[in-house]
């Protein structure tokens, strides 16, 4: 099929689902360049393409060069390039590395790629160099690449809170926080985050941003343990350039926000996804809907972003969900959080460019054959072509209420048809309020209350094009309670 002037306008929805890997718990083996004669080097050009998908720019290992998977880890548009790093399980396997793609969709791979676990990237505006991975990219398209940070899984670049003129932050999935001077590349290993946040279990650091004079931090450690609350190995927390203080002790995957606005990170329990917002340093907490099971443990978040998609225009991808989200809050509030499509494919970032809404992937590991990935270019309201809206989840799951407790609030608007499941283990009737913010600024009313017999159950439905921001249960007695939505 050749290209037409045009893209067409519609998504496939590619199913992708993430398999287990390996799990190394030894130190990850330095990272290997690619050598100079590789003909990746030389740029590649093809009109074959379809529904957006060229399959020139998709990315491999030679052969069997990858053991696990091989993803696209980061994209970033800059000095007149779209930039894209990929990224192999545990820094194993060869032949992957940056990636640059030009207007007239030629493809190759950099000569100063590094074959790695990265997942990073950021604008250093102060020095005008993008980083992705562990090179520095000026205006123009030269690479530098940092030696040292290669040599681990770079999961996050923040801004520096005391000097952010000359350095910044980089995290890895082990938990090592460095500062790095962008203009020498030389890096000075700060923290140790699994010793500092005492955590015990699988490392697996995810999201790290700055904001509102704080450097804050995810680790979406999960499995079998954490979903039974035998073990809270998942972190979010933040440091003021001083303390480390630990917000949750449940895992979080992504973190980000946008200058001298609301600070957003996504986690979840197994009760539903939790979405923290910092707003004029304060911390306030919601809880959203899963829409998908298959991104239910540490392995399988690669990667929930939280990007500006667009000027002025947010997006989160979070359990299988995509949402639009507000770019301003007021008077500490949030509403306009809204589902735009359920999906299973696994989108490691987004990025506009050249008018293209383009996304990386995380598409077969080695459990289907070679282990590749690609991009797909589209436009940005083709999302809502996706998938309806659809998910489930709660504030309670079996949990100890204490009478008049509030629970979390909980997403209600864009999806059509609702109902919540409410149930209880005490030898009492209880009672359950329902409550609703239509206008999303914390003014609740009441919507009904439910009287549940005995150790009872009753399913509230709620009638067609019935709709909130947000959503919130009491009981009017101690008890162990379950309150759980699904929306269809």
């Amino acid at each position: 099929m050749k290209a037409t002037a045009n893209l067409t306008a519609s998504f496939l929805l590619i199913l992708s689902i993430a398999s287990p890997r390996a799990i190394a718990q030894a130190e990850a083996p330095a990272a290997t360049v690619a050598p100079a004669d590789d003909a990746r080097f030389s740029w590649k050009k093809s009109d074959l393409q379809v529904e957006g998908v060229f399959p020139h720019m998709a990315i491999m290992t030679p052969g069997t060069g990858s053991k696990s998977e091989t993803g696209i880890g980061g994209l970033i548009a800059w000095g007149d390039r779209l930039w894209a790093v990929g990224y192999v399980a545990h820094i194993s396997g060869s032949g992957l590395g940056l990636y640059e793609i030009r207007e007239d969709m030629a493809f190759r791979m950099h000569p100063e790629s590094v074959t790695g676990t990265f997942a990073n990237r950021m604008i250093h505006w102060e020095s005008n160099q993008a980083i992705i991975g562990p090179h520095f990219i000026d205006e123009t398209g030269n690479v530098r690449t940092s030696k040292e940070l290669s040599k681990h899984r770079l999961t996050a670049t923040a801004r520096h809170l005391t000097d952010p003129k000359n350095k910044v932050y980089f995290m890895t999935m082990e938990g090592l926080l460095f500062e790095t001077d962008v203009h020498s590349l030389e890096s000075k290993l700060l923290y140790d985050l699994i010793k500092e946040l005492k955590i015990d279990g699988y490392k697996h650091f995810k999201g790290a941003y700055t904001s509102q004079g704080r450097l804050v931090v995810a680790n979406n450690s999960y499995d079998e343990k954490e979903f039974l609350e035998t073990r809270k190995a998942g972190r979010l927390a933040e440091w003021d350039g001083k303390t480390w203080t630990v917000l949750e002790n449940n895992p979080f995957v992504e973190v980000s926000g946008h200058s001298g606005q609301a600070l957003y990170a996504v986690g979840w329990d197994k009760r539903s996804v939790i979405l923290r917002v910092l707003d004029d340093g304060k911390w306030t907490r919601y809880r959203l809907p899963k829409g998908s099971q298959t991104f239910e443990h540490q392995w399988c978040t690669e990667w929930m972003r939280i990007r500006e998609a667009s000027t002025e225009r947010y997006l989160m991808d979070a359990f299988g969900l995509f949402y639009e989200m507000p770019l301003f809050n007021y008077d500490g509030k949030i509403w306009g959080v809204r589902p735009i499509a359920s999906h299973l494919r696994v989108i490691p970032d987004f990025v506009h460019w050249r008018g293209f809404f383009v996304m990386g992937s995380d598409q077969g590991d080695n459990a289907v054959g070679q282990p590749q990935s690609g991009l797909k270019f589209g436009s940005i309201d083709d999302l809502w072509k996706m998938g309806k809206p659809t998910g489930w989840g709660g504030p309670w799951w079996n949990d100890a209420v204490k009478a008049g407790e509030v629970s979390d609030p909980f997403l209600m608007t864009g999806f059509d048809k609702k109902v919540v499941h409410l149930s209880h283990e005490s030898d009492q009737p209880v009672s359950f309020k329902i409550e609703v913010d239509f206008l999303g600024d914390g003014s609740w009313k009441t919507y009904q209350t439910v009287i549940v017999g005995p150790k009872g159950y009753f399913p509230l439905s709620f009638p067609d094009a019935f709709s909130a921001h947000w959503v919130r249960v009491t009981v009017d007695r101690d008890c162990t309670a379950t309150a759980h939505f699904m929306y269809n």
